[in-house]
């Protein structure tokens, strides 16, 4: 008896909606109940972005640092805005150096980029090598917000999307 062909309708069910997503997380999603770093929040959403990732999808990921620290509650404690700014871009690059190795740990092809220089730690943002990379099957992972003080990784992910 020959194979039943599969209908448009259950072919179509299989096939991703979009070819390329852009994922914005908070940093309290990778700190869960604990806040910090909670190694099953971030394993957890590792599984979800390496799901998305085996039906051919590419993805990038903006990650928040407000699990670490928020520039804007820094400067409400008396740390320059700027500074508060600058701490907190660096709290997203930890986060994004934490979903990385989930992601690696998970058999998924990752790499992470920041927005600010982070020299030895993670390459600078480039928007040409990280296309190149989506399209050869690894997930992005985006850390540094914009780059600039006064902007939330939200600007970034908004930013990056485009």
């Amino acid at each position: 008896m020959p194979a039943k062909k599969k209908s448009p309708a259950s072919a179509n069910r299989n096939k991703p909606k979009f070819r390329r997503v852009l994922l914005k997380i908070s940093g309290e999603v990778l700190g869960g109940e604990t806040g910090g770093i909670c190694p099953e929040s971030v394993h957890d959403v590792a599984a979800q972005v390496r799901e998305v990732a085996k039906l051919g999808v590419q993805i990038g990921v903006v990650v928040g640092g407000g699990n670490i620290f928020r520039g804007l509650q820094g400067s409400e404690k008396g740390i320059e805005r700027v500074t508060g700014d600058q701490m907190g871009m660096l709290a997203t690059c930890m986060n994004a150096l934490v979903l990385r190795e989930a992601l690696r740990g998970g058999g998924v092809d990752a790499t992470a980029w920041s927005a600010v220089e982070v020299p030895g730690v993670l390459p600078r943002y480039s928007v040409d090598d990280v296309r190149r990379y989506l399209a050869s099957g690894g997930v992005a992972v985006l850390a540094g917000g914009t780059g600039n003080p006064y902007f939330t990784t939200d600007s970034a992910g908004a930013l990056r999307a485009m």
